[in-house]
């Protein structure tokens, strides 16, 4: 910045914003897992998916598409051809509630269930070659993650 620039205008530089740098970050990470996941048949917001289902597996609990979004902060509509996808893989079955036709769970497949098996090996090849130490990485998710919930707070007390 010199002497007589515009601190605002600085301010207004691309590369001076935050919104892009997590922007082009997050469009290199994916390009990233493109060709890993490719291997596993799935898109990324797919693989997003499957492990919250593959975190959950095992609880005994069903899995809301309403909790799915919400885990994913991703919308109905969004999220219903995603998951209608899966289930036309056999990765998972879609229910509606007996009780209440309003909600639809998500399970797993065996197919899906047996998918994480190889899916264990994803977030080791995504590392490989990149020069950033693991504890670096680890503490700019922890900064996100603080980033995000603030960001959260903010819009829930406006609205």
């Amino acid at each position: 910045m010199t002497a007589d620039s515009d601190p605002l205008s600085d301010m207004l530089e691309l590369d001076n914003q935050i919104c892009f740098a997590l922007y082009a970050a997050n469009r290199a990470v994916t390009a990233r897992y493109r060709p890993l996941l490719a291997d596993l048949g799935l898109t990324y917001p797919q693989y997003l998916v499957m492990l919250v289902l593959w975190a959950q597996a095992g609880s005994g609990r069903l899995t809301r598409v309403s909790d799915l979004g919400a885990r994913l902060r991703l919308d109905s509509g969004t999220l219903t051809p995603l998951l209608k996808r899966l289930a036309d893989r056999g990765l998972v079955t879609r229910q509606r509630s007996q009780d209440d036709e309003r909600v639809v769970t998500v399970t797993l497949t065996e197919a899906g269930a047996d998918l994480r098996e190889q899916a264990k090996q994803i977030p080791g090849r995504l590392l490989c070659g990149i020069e950033v130490e693991p504890d670096r990485l680890v503490a700019l998710r922890d900064e996100l993650r603080q980033v995000l919930s603030a960001l959260e707070r903010q819009r829930v007390a406006s609205d």
